[in-house]
């Protein structure tokens, strides 16, 4: 045993580590005593310095790891592997193995289904089927076909296709496993017969995967080989075979198992016997080094394989667990308020809490993905270069006892992948966002047309991956400015997105409405696209610039060697404590980070200021590594090497010299703002400026530049008597210059009144008494026609001022012509709206404040809506998460049956006990008395479905005095699990009135997490009305006077802002509970209007006639066109000398030549590695 330190590593993420090893991690379902195991674990010790070696050239890289083909993974550096709740980890099931371990690949799972397989022997198939599903990935194609007396699709609308094994498609295959019935007889010449055709078909047409096919047979007997069927469809051009067969046999009591072995064998697959859940993963996993074999014997491909993007350790299918675990503390949480105060529970402010609580959390459709640490992988194929080995096998002598002989025979053996991460983050990075400019992003493509890299993924929901969360397209996240309905994508799109996917080199204009703001805001513009290929990956890079204003850039920098020489150090721009940088850009940085660690990025940047008046320092030219000789270029201007050292440092990220402009400009930013606090101290001492600050509440005034410095001005309270505020102080949440929202208003506000402020506030769900107002203004640096955006100035106020202010104003007269005002509220009410709708102030309370005006004001809003004043924009998620009534749910997480291990089957056999005892206790009534005294964890078992409504008249609180929440075919139930949108939920999950059991009033719906689409109506001021005259033949609605209760409302634009205010006639009845709203007058000769209808920001899930969204993806767009990237090698004319085809033969590997073998593809794979990411 060798002991050894961790240390925290922030290059690795915080997690300690030790450099100087490696660890091993062993999957919990490969036995790590196991012979072949250990001998494996020993001799891959030996790439520890072909692992500190690469580390030690290139600083800059993350994780390598070698994943074993016996199941173990080791890792560098060591790391304490540690996986909450539970070690679901193997790494011959991650993408990275998989795609490099085997060529992409057409697979039609067999599934027989006939009356023999009940009990155990169907849930064996289940588990057999969803580990073949979990071999698969996004560069692979599959169906499943259930048999008995007919053969059909396991999923009705895969109807003669294969599909994508995508994560959506996968997850549909799996839940559709959950409901199959056995019955009659199995036809096994029908399920060949329609797995080969299908196939073929595939492979004439050039569809799928275009290399490796298989049938996958899953039964518990065959009646004879079906040799006539093989040579029909399969034995055409021997030696080589298109189709390979690999075949599962369940169940213990077997009679006969030669039939089955020769139809895996004669079709060069793979047999295994199975009977029990334990075993399923590992006996599964052997199919890929059958298909890995023609790859081995051609000895000289090693193909280069990029992953799509993934949540390093985290396995997909802890999505629905994770879900659970939030539902049962959901659960719990009922109890326990209710046993604390039941009279409490069931009131009226209780329910409608808990309802705000739930509803925040369903409309929360994104989280935060660096807890999940996004990767990509680059991998290689590790080949076993022998030709022959001895192996020991069980031999029957005379069908009477089972001898073991050792024998020699022909392989092709693959020992493992290789392979190194790549973070996300350091490539967005890469991307240098400051040269891109506000408002203007990078992203990357795949091969398939996923987003590998861009801002709009998603793949968080409330902390949980989504279900679908790597296979979003690229036409999914840019969403073209039409009317088009659903998934209508626009032919310019296609083609621009059909360009990208095949790695040209061009560009495109589109016109794009794009939201914000976690879905609260909504903008349009037209987009510039240039496009270019990643050489040597399957990635295309995508460069997005707004038309207006992204085609120049500010160039101004300050050179350092100059101000030293004239005797200035630029780190007197840097005095103080009140200014920031953006804390994920890269200024200077050492390649070996660990050596120098600093508190903060603001610490880091003083050093290295500090650093440039030190003799000797140079700006590297580039940030290159040398491949194979150790010796990394030094940081000279003269380009001569040096031997890397702890002090090698590399500024920005970009090859060449634009390296120090990032750090130039900064400077240059920092000289020309660092009279920005000593002028606004100076001026606080003014009377005028005292008495202006104290009136409006101003707490805090700031700068925000292009290079991603932020500069602030605290003033003090205005008086003992008012306490600061609550929220967290400005530099804590707003440090990210150009990437923070009010930098990107401020900048599209600037084409509407270059003078006019953005006002904004939180929304209503994160509004608090002392709650502040951003202010934010932007300047641009214009040269003739051109302009750029070169920072933004602004400030933050108390909203208590503001209403303050507000309620004077609106409250007084100050014409003759006045006769009433909005202070007593009880006739006329006063707003002031943003620039998407939303109460900034209302003079009938700060309770308005953030929230959606029509939700306030339906009727009104409809109004403003239909003459222009706002302009609605339907906007479609197509990363959506909904949540389905879970049947299944309530009786197991995933499936019907036992989980696998000790602890697993007997927290389902508790579980299945409780519900035992519930549904007898409830059929006599005592449930509700028993209920309450239940210990938690007793409760924490039950799983019921049974539906329940918090109190009688729920539907009455979602109606109220602000308007429907919710239409009634779109409303959100009120229960965790019911927070999917779009589900009809008449009572919301039950009926309260009728059961007034404590335990039907306490449980909750079990739910899954779906993937779903929605859509959300956001909406957007139409500044250019507030100076015309007309608009369409109408009136301007700035223009018009209130017409009594036909148009109770005036509407008029606050200079130098994003404001309007609206009036309110209150003494109006509300029109929106009116059965028709007459025309407006002003209107009558116009054409008739479009209905508008319900207004509401809350998205709702888009209903496809009760399909699934895969099922609709495939109905009605088909498959979007992809391109197949890398070799295609699925055939040898020497594998026909291999015998091996079945599980109970075992070679005995020459350890000495792994170690070699290994070796030289590391040393082969870092340098491939390097050429490729190099600059």
């Amino acid at each position: 045993m060798k002991e050894m330190v961790l240390k925290p590593s922030r290059h690795f993420q915080g997690i300690p580590v030790n450099t100087s090893y490696s660890s091993v991690h062993v999957p919990t379902n490969v036995y790590d005593k196991a012979p072949d195991v250990i001998k494996a674990i020993k001799w891959s010790e030996d790439l520890d310095p072909v692992f500190i070696s690469n580390y030690q050239v290139d600083p800059s890289l993350s994780w390598q790891y070698f994943g074993s083909s016996h199941g173990f993974m080791r890792q560098y550096p060591a790391i304490q592997w540690k996986q909450e709740p539970v070690d679901l980890f193997d790494c011959r099931t991650r993408s990275w193995y998989i795609e490099a371990a085997t060529s992409p690949k057409d697979i039609v799972v067999l599934v027989d289904f006939s009356g023999s397989m009940t009990g155990m022997r169907k849930e064996v198939a289940r588990h057999v089927v969803s580990n073949i599903l979990d071999t698969l990935g996004n560069n692979d194609y599959v169906n499943i076909f259930n048999f008995s007396e007919e053969t059909t699709e396991l999923v009705p609308c895969f109807k003669d296709l294969l599909v994508q094994a995508n994560l959506g498609n996968v997850r549909e295959l799996k839940m559709a496993m959950e409901d199959i019935e056995t019955k009659d007889i199995a036809n096994f010449t029908s399920a060949l017969i329609k797995a080969f055709e299908l196939l073929q078909l595939y492979r004439e047409e050039r569809q799928g995967a275009r290399c490796n096919q298989a049938i996958m047979l899953v039964t518990d007997g065959v009646p004879y080989n079906f040799q006539e069927i093989f040579e029909e469809y399969n034995w055409r051009k021997l030696p080589f075979m298109p189709v390979r067969v690999f075949t599962y046999l369940i169940g213990k009591e077997v009679a006969d198992v030669r039939e089955v072995k020769w139809i895996a064998c004669e079709n060069q697959g793979y047999y295994v016997h199975l009977s029990t859940l334990a075993e399923v993963r590992e006996q599964v996993l052997n199919y890929i080094p059958v298909m890995a074999r023609p790859m081995v014997l051609n000895k000289t491909e090693h193909p280069i394989v990029w992953t799509p993007v993934y949540a390093d350790v985290t396995d997909p299918k802890m999505t629905d667990w994770l879900w659970e675990v939030k539902e049962c503390a959901e659960q719990k949480s009922r109890f326990e308020s209710y046993r604390k105060n039941r009279q409490k529970f069931h009131t009226r402010e209780e329910q409608e809490r808990q309802y705000d609580q739930k509803l925040k959390r369903v409309q929360n459709q994104s989280g935060d993905s660096l807890e999940y640490q996004l990767m990509t992988s680059v991998s290689m194929p590790v080949f076993d270069r022998r030709e022959n080995a001895n192996i020991t096998e069980r031999v029957l002598v005379n069908e009477a006892y089972w001898v073991q002989r050792m024998r020699e025979t022909r392989i092709a053996n693959l020992l493992g992948v290789a392979g190194t991460d790549i973070p996300i983050q350091d490539i967005q990075k890469l991307m240098a966002p400051h040269m891109l400019g506000v408002n203007a992003y990078a992203f990357i493509v795949t091969n398939n047309g996923y987003v590998l890299i861009h801002p709009d993924l998603r793949p968080v929901f409330q902390g949980i991956l989504k279900p679908s969360y790597n296979s979003v397209d690229m036409a999914e996240v840019e969403l073209v400015d039409d009317n088009s309905l659903p998934r209508e994508f626009s032919p310019e799109l296609l083609a621009f997105r059909d360009a990208v996917i095949n790695q040209s080199t061009g560009s495109a204009m589109l016109s794009i409405k794009y939201h914000y703001d976690d879905m609260k805001r909504v903008s349009r513009l037209r987009r510039r696209y240039y496009y270019a290929p990643i050489a040597n990956t399957p990635f295309t890079l995508v460069v997005a610039i707004p038309e207006q204003y992204g085609m120049y850039r500010v160039h101004a920098v300050e050179e350092i060697r100059r101000s030293h020489a004239e005797g200035t150090s630029v780190t007197k721009y840097f005095k103080g404590k009140k200014w920031r940088i953006h804390p994920d850009w890269v200024y200077c940085k050492y390649l070996y980070d660990n050596e120098h660690p600093f508190e903060s990025p603001e610490k880091e940047l003083l050093h290295f200021l500090e650093r440039t008046k030190q003799p000797g320092w140079k700006w590297p030219l580039k940030r290159s590594f040398p491949a194979s000789d150790f010796i990394t270029q030094s940081n000279t201007s003269d380009g001569k090497s040096d031997k890397m050292n702890k002090d090698s440092y590399f500024c920005g990220w970009v090859c060449g010299p634009g390296d120090r402009n990032l750090l130039l400009s900064l400077v240059f930013d920092a000289k020309v703002t660092e009279w920005f606090p000593k002028n606004i101290s100076q001026s606080s001492k003014e009377e005028k400026g005292k008495e202006f600050k104290q009136r409006f509440g101003i707490t805090v005034s700031f700068v925000a530049t292009r290079s991603g410095l932020t500069r602030w001005q605290d003033y003090p309270v205005a008086s003992d008597s008012e306490e600061a505020s609550s929220e967290p102080h400005f530099s804590v949440l707003n440090k990210r210059a150009i990437d923070e929202v009010w930098y990107k208003r401020a900048v599209e506000q600037h084409f509407v009144d270059p003078a006019s402020y953005v006002y904004s506030v939180p929304f209503k769900a994160d509004y608090k008494n002392d709650s502040l107002v951003t202010a934010s203004n932007a300047i641009f640096h214009t040269e003739g026609r051109k302009s750029a955006p070169a920072a933004v100035v602004g400030f933050q106020f108390r909203h208590s001022a503001l209403y303050a202010r507000f309620k004077n104003i609106t409250s007084t007269c100050v014409e003759a012509s006045c006769s009433r005002t909005c202070a007593s509220g009880e006739e006329l009410t006063c707003f002031a709206l943003d620039n998407n709708g939303y109460v900034v102030v209302s003079s009938r309370g700060m309770n308005d404040t953030g929230q959606f005006f029509g939700d306030v004001k339906p009727d009104i809003m409809r109004q403003l809506v239909q003459e222009g004043v706002y302009n609605r924009i339907h906007i479609y998620d197509y990363q959506a998460v909904c949540f389905r009534p879970n049947e299944a749910a309530a009786q197991s997480s995933i499936s019907s049956g036992p989980p696998p291990g000790p602890f697993g089957q007997f927290i389902w056999l508790m579980q299945k006990f409780v519900e035992q005892i519930m549904f007898f206790l409830s059929k006599i009534s005592l449930s509700h008395i028993l209920w309450a005294y239940l210990p938690d964890y007793v409760r924490a078992f039950s799983s019921s479905d049974i539906v329940y409504d918090s109190y009688e008249n729920q539907e009455e609180m979602m109606v109220g005095s602000n308007g429907p929440a919710h239409s009634d075919d779109s409303r959100v139930i009120m229960d965790e699990g019911g927070g999917g949108h779009g589900q009809s939920s008449h009572g919301h999950g039950g009926d309260m009135g009728n059961n007034k059991s404590p335990l039907n009033a306490l449980l909750i719906n079990r739910t899954r997490p779906q993937p779903c689409d929605q859509e959300v109506d956001l909406y957007l001021l139409q500044h250019q009305l507030i100076n015309s005259d007309k608009l369409h033949n109408k009136k301007n609605p700035y223009k018009m006077s209130s017409n009594q209760c036909n148009r109770p409302y005036v509407v008029q634009a606050i200079t130098l802002s994003n404001l309007i205010l609206v009036v309110v006639d209150e003494l109006c009845p509300d029109r929106s509970t009116m059965p028709t709203t007459p025309t407006p007058k002003g209107y009558e000769d116009d054409e008739e209007e479009d209905e508008v209808g319900d207004l509401t920001v809350m998205p709702s899930e888009i209903d496809y006639n009760s399909s699934s969204l895969a099922c609709h993806k495939l109905r009605v767009v088909g498959e979007l066109p992809r391109r197949n990237h890398g070799v295609c090698i699925n055939s040898h004319p020497n594998e026909k000398e291999i015998t091996l085809c079945g599980r109970a033969s075992q070679g005995k590997p020459s350890h000495l030549l792994h170690i070699a073998t290994l070796q030289l593809s590391f040393f082969l794979f870092v340098r491939i590695f390097r050429n490729v990411g190099g600059c």
